[in-house]
Protein backbone atom coordinates (compact mmCIF):
# COMPACT_ATOMS: atom_id res chain seq x y z
CA UNK A 1 0.00 0.00 0.00
CA UNK A 2 1.43 3.21 -1.16
CA UNK A 3 -1.17 5.55 0.47
CA UNK A 4 0.02 7.09 3.38
CA UNK A 5 -1.94 6.05 6.42
CA UNK A 6 -3.05 8.31 9.73
CA UNK A 7 -4.30 7.64 12.98
CA UNK A 8 -6.12 9.90 14.81
CA UNK A 9 -7.11 9.25 18.41
CA UNK A 10 -10.36 11.16 19.76
CA UNK A 11 -11.31 11.10 16.24
CA UNK A 12 -15.32 10.69 17.09
CA UNK A 13 -14.62 14.35 18.97
CA UNK A 14 -16.02 17.87 17.08
CA UNK A 15 -11.96 18.47 16.40
CA UNK A 16 -11.02 14.87 15.74
CA UNK A 17 -13.78 14.75 12.95
CA UNK A 18 -12.30 18.02 11.47
CA UNK A 19 -9.40 16.13 11.27
CA UNK A 20 -10.68 13.28 9.88
CA UNK A 21 -12.25 14.93 6.97
CA UNK A 22 -9.14 17.28 5.94
CA UNK A 23 -7.05 13.41 6.16
CA UNK A 24 -9.47 12.07 3.99
CA UNK A 25 -9.73 14.96 1.39
CA UNK A 26 -6.05 15.25 1.28
CA UNK A 27 -5.93 11.36 0.14
CA UNK A 28 -4.54 10.14 3.16
CA UNK A 29 -6.30 6.54 4.66
CA UNK A 30 -7.41 6.97 7.88
CA UNK A 31 -7.86 4.51 11.17
CA UNK A 32 -9.97 6.53 14.11
CA UNK A 33 -9.34 5.54 17.85
CA UNK A 34 -11.55 6.51 20.34
CA UNK A 35 -12.65 5.38 23.88
CA UNK A 36 -16.32 6.02 22.62
CA UNK A 37 -17.95 2.94 21.03
CA UNK A 38 -18.62 2.70 17.36
CA UNK A 39 -19.81 6.00 15.62
CA UNK A 40 -20.79 5.99 12.21
CA UNK A 41 -18.08 6.92 9.65
CA UNK A 42 -17.21 7.64 6.27
CA UNK A 43 -16.32 5.38 3.85
CA UNK A 44 -12.78 3.51 4.09
CA UNK A 45 -12.13 4.79 7.35
CA UNK A 46 -10.72 1.92 9.99
CA UNK A 47 -13.09 2.57 13.28
CA UNK A 48 -11.93 1.36 16.38
CA UNK A 49 -14.02 2.41 19.28
CA UNK A 50 -14.25 1.35 23.07
CA UNK A 51 -10.10 1.79 23.57
CA UNK A 52 -9.15 3.19 26.71
CA UNK A 53 -5.58 5.33 25.57
CA UNK A 54 -4.55 5.53 29.28
CA UNK A 55 -3.76 1.58 29.34
CA UNK A 56 -0.72 0.69 27.88
CA UNK A 57 -1.89 -2.32 26.41
CA UNK A 58 -4.93 -1.02 24.96
CA UNK A 59 -3.20 1.54 23.13
CA UNK A 60 -0.69 -1.42 21.50
CA UNK A 61 -3.55 -3.17 20.26
CA UNK A 62 -5.55 -0.63 18.59
CA UNK A 63 -2.41 0.34 16.52
CA UNK A 64 -1.85 -3.35 15.92
CA UNK A 65 -5.43 -3.19 14.71
CA UNK A 66 -4.60 -0.69 12.05
CA UNK A 67 -1.26 -2.02 11.59
CA UNK A 68 -3.17 -5.38 10.08
CA UNK A 69 -6.02 -3.42 7.87
CA UNK A 70 -3.42 -1.29 6.03
CA UNK A 71 0.26 -2.18 6.90
CA UNK A 72 1.70 0.94 7.85
CA UNK A 73 1.49 3.69 9.60
CA UNK A 74 2.81 7.15 9.08
CA UNK A 75 1.10 10.13 10.77
CA UNK A 76 -0.40 9.66 14.55
CA UNK A 77 -2.49 12.78 15.32
CA UNK A 78 -3.03 12.70 19.34
CA UNK A 79 -6.39 14.35 19.72
CA UNK A 80 -8.11 12.94 22.26
CA UNK A 81 -8.27 14.89 25.71
CA UNK A 82 -10.11 16.27 27.90
CA UNK A 83 -11.01 19.87 29.75
CA UNK A 84 -12.30 20.63 33.48
CA UNK A 85 -12.48 24.02 34.94
CA UNK A 86 -11.77 23.74 38.63
CA UNK A 87 -9.93 25.97 41.01
CA UNK A 88 -7.23 24.31 43.01
CA UNK A 89 -9.92 24.23 46.68
CA UNK A 90 -12.40 21.73 44.80
CA UNK A 91 -13.46 19.14 47.02
CA UNK A 92 -12.72 16.57 44.70
CA UNK A 93 -9.55 17.35 42.22
CA UNK A 94 -9.66 16.77 38.78
CA UNK A 95 -5.75 16.94 38.60
CA UNK A 96 -4.98 13.19 38.22
CA UNK A 97 -7.82 12.86 35.48
CA UNK A 98 -6.64 15.74 33.16
CA UNK A 99 -3.15 14.32 33.29
CA UNK A 100 -4.64 10.57 32.59
CA UNK A 101 -6.73 11.91 29.46
CA UNK A 102 -4.57 14.89 28.02
CA UNK A 103 -1.19 13.75 28.83
CA UNK A 104 -1.27 9.86 29.24
CA UNK A 105 -3.10 9.13 26.18
CA UNK A 106 -0.83 10.97 24.19
CA UNK A 107 2.04 8.97 25.49
CA UNK A 108 0.48 5.55 25.39
CA UNK A 109 -0.34 6.40 21.70
CA UNK A 110 3.08 7.53 20.21
CA UNK A 111 4.75 4.61 22.62
CA UNK A 112 2.92 2.21 20.54
CA UNK A 113 2.89 4.07 17.11
CA UNK A 114 6.81 4.71 16.94
CA UNK A 115 8.18 1.86 15.98
CA UNK A 116 6.19 1.79 12.90
CA UNK A 117 6.34 6.02 12.46
CA UNK A 118 10.39 4.84 11.90
CA UNK A 119 9.86 2.67 9.65
CA UNK A 120 8.08 5.44 7.55
CA UNK A 121 9.70 7.54 5.21
CA UNK A 122 8.54 10.75 7.13
CA UNK A 123 6.32 9.98 10.45
CA UNK A 124 5.16 12.50 12.11
CA UNK A 125 3.19 13.25 15.27
CA UNK A 126 1.23 15.79 16.01
CA UNK A 127 -0.14 16.71 19.88
CA UNK A 128 -2.68 19.08 20.74
CA UNK A 129 -1.63 21.38 23.74
CA UNK A 130 -3.27 24.62 24.58
CA UNK A 131 -2.50 28.42 24.54
CA UNK A 132 -4.00 29.10 27.38
CA UNK A 133 -1.38 26.34 29.21
CA UNK A 134 1.38 29.22 28.86
CA UNK A 135 -0.47 31.25 31.42
CA UNK A 136 -2.97 29.22 33.09
CA UNK A 137 -5.66 31.30 34.59
CA UNK A 138 -7.94 30.49 37.72
CA UNK A 139 -9.26 27.02 37.70
CA UNK A 140 -6.84 26.28 34.63
CA UNK A 141 -4.55 24.80 36.93
CA UNK A 142 -5.49 20.84 36.27
CA UNK A 143 -5.75 21.65 32.84
CA UNK A 144 -2.93 24.00 31.86
CA UNK A 145 -0.91 21.32 34.14
CA UNK A 146 -1.87 18.25 31.96
CA UNK A 147 -1.19 20.42 28.63
CA UNK A 148 1.88 21.80 29.80
CA UNK A 149 3.25 17.94 29.88
CA UNK A 150 1.76 17.09 26.30
CA UNK A 151 4.06 20.49 25.52
CA UNK A 152 7.37 19.01 27.27
CA UNK A 153 6.36 15.75 25.73
CA UNK A 154 6.39 17.30 22.19
CA UNK A 155 9.59 19.12 22.73
CA UNK A 156 11.54 16.09 24.72
CA UNK A 157 10.16 13.39 22.08
CA UNK A 158 11.66 15.86 19.20
CA UNK A 159 15.01 15.44 20.17
CA UNK A 160 14.99 11.86 20.93
CA UNK A 161 14.02 10.78 17.73
CA UNK A 162 16.10 13.89 15.41
CA UNK A 163 18.36 10.58 14.18
CA UNK A 164 15.26 9.61 12.66
CA UNK A 165 12.91 10.62 9.84
CA UNK A 166 9.98 11.32 12.42
CA UNK A 167 9.25 14.78 13.57
CA UNK A 168 6.87 15.56 16.61
CA UNK A 169 5.18 19.07 16.50
CA UNK A 170 2.56 20.52 18.90
CA UNK A 171 -0.55 23.01 18.26
CA UNK A 172 -1.51 25.60 20.40
CA UNK A 173 -5.25 26.31 20.05
CA UNK A 174 -7.20 28.56 22.01
CA UNK A 175 -10.90 28.37 22.40
CA UNK A 176 -12.13 26.00 19.95
CA UNK A 177 -15.85 26.92 18.48
CA UNK A 178 -17.36 23.45 19.43
CA UNK A 179 -20.96 23.64 20.20
CA UNK A 180 -20.18 22.61 24.07
CA UNK A 181 -18.08 25.81 24.25
CA UNK A 182 -20.76 27.82 22.70
CA UNK A 183 -23.47 26.63 25.28
CA UNK A 184 -21.14 27.10 28.08
CA UNK A 185 -19.77 30.82 27.24
CA UNK A 186 -23.44 32.15 25.42
CA UNK A 187 -21.98 35.94 25.89
CA UNK A 188 -18.97 35.14 23.88
CA UNK A 189 -18.39 36.15 20.00
CA UNK A 190 -17.74 32.50 18.38
CA UNK A 191 -16.23 34.15 15.61
CA UNK A 192 -12.99 34.94 17.18
CA UNK A 193 -12.60 31.63 17.91
CA UNK A 194 -10.63 29.18 15.81
CA UNK A 195 -12.99 27.23 13.74
CA UNK A 196 -12.14 23.24 13.81
CA UNK A 197 -11.18 23.12 10.17
CA UNK A 198 -8.95 25.35 10.62
CA UNK A 199 -7.29 24.35 13.30
CA UNK A 200 -7.75 20.85 11.50
CA UNK A 201 -5.67 22.69 8.14
CA UNK A 202 -2.36 23.17 10.52
CA UNK A 203 -2.42 19.56 12.12
CA UNK A 204 -2.37 18.32 8.27
CA UNK A 205 0.72 20.61 7.35
CA UNK A 206 2.48 19.62 10.18
CA UNK A 207 1.66 15.97 9.20
CA UNK A 208 2.76 16.34 5.76
CA UNK A 209 6.08 15.24 3.99
CA UNK A 210 6.50 19.08 3.68
CA UNK A 211 6.41 19.64 7.23
CA UNK A 212 10.08 18.01 7.24
CA UNK A 213 11.71 20.86 8.69
CA UNK A 214 9.96 22.00 12.03
CA UNK A 215 10.29 19.70 14.74
CA UNK A 216 10.09 20.24 18.31
CA UNK A 217 7.94 23.40 17.49
CA UNK A 218 4.56 24.67 19.66
CA UNK A 219 2.28 26.05 17.52
CA UNK A 220 -0.08 28.61 18.44
CA UNK A 221 -3.19 28.57 16.64
CA UNK A 222 -5.03 31.55 18.17
CA UNK A 223 -7.80 32.69 16.13
CA UNK A 224 -8.56 36.62 17.01
CA UNK A 225 -8.96 35.45 21.02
Amino acid sequence: MTQRVMVITGGHGVLGRAVLEAAQAAGLAVAVIDHAEAHPVPAGVLEIGGVDLTDPAQAEGAVASVISRFGRLDVLANIAGGFVWQTTDDAAPAWDRMQALNLTTALNASRAALPYLKAAADGRIVNVGSAAALKPGAGMGAYGAAKLGVHALTQALAEELKTTAVTVNAVLPSIIDTPTNRKDMPDADPAAWVAPADLAAVILFLASPESRAMTGALVPVTGRV
